[in-house]
C-alpha cells in the first residue's frame, strides 16, 4: 500500500523533550488519526513534515520524494489546515484568496467557489468578522482550492461547536472517497476520530507507540476491571496501565485474547477509548519509572 507521509528514524532534541527515533507512514487514501497528549510531540513532527524544523537526523518523505530536496514542488500538492487563524484579519476572503492563489499552479477558482457556496462564506466582510468555525471554513476553502492531494490538519475542531464539528467531519469523509486524497488529522478530542478514522498513529513522550488500522485497536485493546485479588506482581505485568482502588482495578490491556485466558470470566472486559489508551499508557510509564527508582 502506498504511502504519502515516510518519516525514518527521525530525531528532533529541544531542551528538556526529544522526538526519539521516530518512524511512521501514512497511508493514501485514508484518513489518519494522530495522537498523543499534550507535549508528546505532535505539534513538532508537523513542523517537521512541513519543514518549518528540520530533523536533527532522519529522513522525511513525502509522495515518495525527499522533503529536504523538493519542499516546493511537495508543498504545491498539500492543503495545510491550522487551529488558529492564519489569514490578514483586515481583507476580505476574496483578497484573501488573491493573494494566495499566485503561490499554486493548480489554483482552481471554480472549486473555491464551490466552496464558499457550500459553506455559504461571505467573500466581501473583513476575516476578522468571522466567527472560528467561519474561519475554519476559510481555511479548508483555501486548502481544496488548489486539488491538494493531502490535507494535513492540526486541532482542527478545536473550540468549535458539536454541529459544525458534526459537519467538518462529514465533509472530511466525503474528500476520501475516490481514494486519491490523504488525510493525516492531529486532534485532543478523540471521540472525533471515532467517525472518521482508519488508522490511529499514536505518539507519547516524543516516542511512536503504535499506528493500527482502527478496527484492530478494538480487537487488540480492552479496558479490564475485576477485584483487587486478582492482582499480584505476575498480573500486574499483563497490562500497559492499571488504576486500582479498594474495591479493585481498572487496567488496559493492548492483548484481550491473553487476558481472557489467564482471567476467564472474574473479570469484566469492555473496549476501550482512545484516551483510555492515552491515560492508561501514561500511568504505566509512571509505574515503570517508580520500580526502578
Amino acid at each position: 500500500m502506498e504511502s504519502v507521509i515516510e518519516l525514518q528514524h527521525v530525531y528532533k532534541a529541544f531542551k528538556g523533550f526529544e522526538l526519539k527515533d521516530l518512524s511512521i507512514s501514512v497511508k493514501k487514501g485514508f484518513v489518519t488519526g494522530f495522537i498523543g497528549g499534550n507535549g508528546a510531540g505532535k505539534s513538532t513532527t508537523i513542523k517537521l513534515i512541513m519543514n518549518l524544523l528540520q530533523p536533527d537526523s532522519g529522513t522525511i518523505s513525502i509522495f515518495g520524494m525527499d522533503l529536504k530536496k523538493n519542499e516546493k514542488e511537495i508543498k504545491q500538492r498539500i492543503g495545510f489546515v491550522f487551529d488558529s487563524n492564519i489569514f490578514y484579519e483586515n481583507i476580505t476572503l476574496t483578497e484573501m484568496k488573491e493573494i494566495i492563489k499566485p503561490a499554486y499552479r493548480k489554483w482552481d477558482d471554480s472549486l473555491f467557489d464551490q466552496y464558499v457556496d457550500m459553506f455559504e462564506l461571505p467573500l466581501k466582510k473583513n476575516l476578522k468578522t468571522f466567527s472560528k468555525g467561519m474561519k475554519m471554513k476559510a481555511s479548508l476553502t483555501i486548502a481544496l482550492s488548489h486539488h491538494a492531494e493531502l490535507i494535513i490538519m492540526d486541532e482542527p475542531t478545536s473550540g468549535l461547536d458539536p454541529i459544525f464539528r458534526s459537519e467538518l467531519l462529514d465533509i472530511l469523509r466525503n474528500l476520501i472517497q475516490n481514494g486519491e486524497r490523504t488525510i493525516f488529522f492531529s486532534t485532543h478530542i478523540t471521540t472525533d476520530l471515532d467517525r472518521i478514522a482508519d488508522y490511529i498513529t499514536f505518539i507519547h513522550n516524543g516516542q511512536h507507540i503504535f499506528t493500527k488500522e482502527y478496527y484492530k485497536i478494538e480487537e487488540e485493546f480492552a479496558i479490564v476491571k475485576g477485584g483487587p485479588n486478582l492482582l499480584d506482581r505476575d498480573t500486574e505485568q499483563e497490562f500497559i496501565g492499571i488504576r486500582k482502588t479498594n474495591h479493585g482495578f481498572r487496567a488496559l490491556t493492548a492483548n484481550k485474547q491473553r487476558i481472557e485466558n489467564i482471567f476467564g470470566d472474574t473479570v469484566i472486559i469492555e473496549k476501550p477509548t482512545l484516551e483510555d489508551i492515552m491515560l492508561y499508557t501514561k500511568k504505566g510509564e509512571e509505574r515503570d519509572a517508580r520500580s526502578y527508582s
